[in-house]
This record gives C-alpha cells, structure tokens and sequence, in this order.
C-alpha cells in the first residue's frame, strides 16, 4: 500500500476506534513496521490530527475524544460489500438483529451520492450468496435479546428444550454466536450459576429484567 493511502486508511481506522491501540497492532494490521507506524502517526499529528497516546492497560494511540469527526464517506465498492454481506445475514437468519441491521444498511446507502448509489445498485445485482437459513425466532424474543446484550441487562427467558419441556431462566448474556443453521445464546444461567447455550429458536419468550429487580 502506497504511504499516502495508508496514511488516508490509518485515519480512517482511528476515527473508527475512539480507545486506545496501540503501535503494535497498528503495526500488524498495515503489515509495516513498528518505526514505520511511528512516523506516520507524526506525519498525521503535523496534519493537525489530535491524536493522543495513552498508557496503562487498554492504552494506546487514539482521537481527542472531544475530537469531531466529519461524515463518513463510502465509497461504492465499499457500501456494496456492506449491503450485500448484510443483506446475506438478515436473509441466513444469521443475526438475530435483523431491525437494527436494517436500519445500518439505509444508513449506509443515505451517506452515498446519487451517482454512487447507482452504482452501488449495480454492484449488488453481481453480487449473491447462497446457503440454508439459519432457524426462525420470535421477533419480540430477538428484541429482547438485542436489549439485553447490548445494555448488559438480565434476560428472563421461557425455554423449550430437547424433550419439549418449558423452563423460566434468567441469563447474562455473554457472547452470540452464529452457526450455520442456528444462532446460540452463550449465557450464565443465574440461578444455576452456570454457563451454558440456549439456541435462540427454542426461546418461546424473553424479557429483560429490570435492574432494581436482577
């Protein structure tokens, strides 16, 4: 990658990442030195970028966070491959997020120019995926799960397991996790005090507990 265009994507990267990282991992992500990562954080530091360094645990080279960036600028190639892959995941039943994903996609498409959603039309009639979806859920059961994973809130769940038999739990959902054909809660089962997976197909009803009563 020509320095200028790793310089435009370093940027890029960092406005996307308002905590700290550090020159390593920068490093490793342009495939270029540690030094070379170093001179061009200099070089973005002389173009008036406020870029800071921050040490200790979870440190690393960042924006000012009172920094304000400018609208992001898709190009359509890029969108493209947002829409598609995104598109590809509601349709797979991969995510069970499929509303906030929707609502990501026309925000994608709204950043582009009329020319560049044209073409971005073209570019997703040449693009296509091909698989079996992923088991249905409940759309008011996705809600709640999309609640409580990304507030870290307790979720009640009513759950159908092998031999048809329902059970209440309460869960702190810890990772989400996508397979081909299913999408899995990796939670701590409070009651139990254990971790376990609950398919998300075999939740009948969800609710998010409210903090004062978890």
């Amino acid at each position: 990658m020509q320095r200028t265009k790793r310089l435009f994507a370093l940027a890029e990267y960092l406005r996307g990442r308002r905590t700290g990282v550090t020159a390593e991992v920068l490093a490793e992500r342009f495939d270029v030195t540690v030094r070379t990562i170093y001179r061009d954080l200099d070089t973005l530091r002389a173009a008036q970028l406020p870029l800071a360094a921050e040490r200790g645990r979870g440190g690393g080279y960042a924006l000012d966070r009172s920094y304000s960036l400018p609208p992001v600028n898709f190009l359509p190639r890029e969108a493209a491959l947002l829409v598609a892959l995104g598109r590809f995941a509601i349709d797979m039943r991969l995510l069970p997020f499929a509303e906030t994903l929707e609502s990501a996609l026309d925000k994608v498409r709204a950043a582009l120019s009329t020319s560049a959603q044209r073409e971005l039309l073209k570019r997703l009639e040449e693009l296509s995926f091909h698989g079996v979806p992923g088991l249905p859920s409940k759309k008011s059961v996705r809600a709640a799960v999309e609640r409580a994973w990304f507030e870290q809130q307790v979720l009640r769940i009513t759950y159908v397991d092998g031999q048809h038999v329902e059970t209440t739990r309460e869960i702190k959902i810890l990772a989400v996790i996508m397979d081909r054909h299913e999408t899995r809660l990796d939670a701590m089962d409070l009651k139990k005090d254990a971790r376990r997976q609950f398919r998300l197909d075999k939740i009948s009803h969800a609710e998010v507990v409210p903090p004062e009563l978890s």
